[in-house]
C-alpha cells in the first residue's frame, strides 16, 4: 500500500502532508501516542501498520503532542528522517504555533512567559508540573488573537518543549486553557489546545521545508468563533 488514497477515509483525512521521508498528521484530542503501561487502550501505535504505506519500516512520531492536545504531528518515514527531523526538535529549529482558547483574559496583548518547570507527583494527586526555578528552562511567547465572553484566543509559540509546557504557563497567567482538567477545569468539547501549524528548514535532500497546518477541531469551534470570525479558522497551507 504507498497510495494515501487507498486508506480508510477517514484516515486518509488526517494526512496533512506527505513525502518520501515524511508525514504530517492532524492527530485528534484524546488520542495517546502509545497504549501506557497497562495496554489495551487505542494509541497512535493502532494506526502505524496502515501508515506505513509500503516503506520497510513503520512510520514514528519525531515529536510529542499531549494525548488531549489536536493537530499537527510529524512523524518519520525512514530511520534516517526520523533522526534528521529529531536533530531539528532537539536543536529548537522547528517553529511550532498552537492555538489556545483560555478562561478569562491575559493582562496585556502579548508577552513572553520565562518560567521553569518541575515534575512533582503525590500519592493522592498523581504527577503534574508545576512552576519552580530550579525546574526546566521553559519559554513560550503568546499573543492575544481574540476575546469575548470572559474568553481569549491565543497564539502560543513554544521555544522549548517541556511536558505540559503550554498548559501551565497559561495558568500562570491567570487564564488556564478552556477545558483543561489538570490546571483548569473540564468543559464541552475538552481541552482546546491545537497544534495549529509546523514549519521545519528540513534540507534539500529531504525535499526542503515543510510546512503544514492543522484544522480547528468542530468541537472546539464554538468557542474559538466566540473569540474570533468564521474566516479566521481557514486553513491556508
Amino acid at each position: 500500500m504507498r497510495d494515501p488514497s487507498s486508506l480508510p477515509g477517514w484516515l486518509a483525512a488526517r494526512i496533512l502532508h506527505i513525502r518520501p521521508e515524511a508525514m504530517v498528521l492532524d492527530k485528534p484530542a484524546g488520542l495517546p501516542l502509545d497504549p501506557g503501561r497497562r495496554g489495551g487502550n487505542a494509541s497512535l501505535v493502532d494506526w502505524l501498520p496502515l501508515l506505513q504505506l509500503g516503506k520497510r519500516h513503520l512510520p514514528q512520531p519525531a515529536h510529542r503532542l499531549d494525548t488531549d492536545t489536536a493537530g499537527c504531528l510529524v512523524l518519520g518515514r525512514t530511520k534516517p528522517a526520523l533522526a534528521a527531523l529529531g536533530a531539528l526538535f532537539a536543536g529548537r529549529l522547528a517553529e511550532k504555533v498552537y492555538w489556545a482558547v483560555v478562561a478569562g483574559r491575559p493582562p496585556q496583548e502579548e508577552g513572553i512567559l520565562d518560567l521553569p518547570l518541575r515534575k512533582v507527583s503525590t500519592r493522592e494527586g498523581g504527577w503534574r508540573m508545576e512552576p519552580h526555578p530550579e525546574g526546566q528552562p521553559a519559554r513560550t511567547a503568546w499573543r492575544l488573537l481574540g476575546s469575548s465572553g470572559g474568553r481569549a484566543w491565543l497564539e502560543l509559540r513554544p521555544a522549548t518543549g517541556r511536558t505540559h509546557q503550554l498548559r501551565v504557563h497559561c495558568a500562570s497567567l491567570g487564564c488556564p486553557i478552556l477545558g483543561d482538567p489538570f490546571y483548569g477545569t473540564s468543559a464541552p468539547g475538552g481541552m482546546h489546545l491545537l497544534a495549529r501549524s509546523i514549519l521545519l528548514p528540513l534540507g534539500p535532500e529531504m525535499g526542503g521545508v515543510l510546512k503544514s497546518e492543522a484544522p480547528v477541531p468542530p468541537e472546539m469551534l464554538p468557542a474559538f468563533r466566540q473569540c474570533g470570525s468564521a474566516t479566521d479558522f481557514v486553513t491556508e497551507v
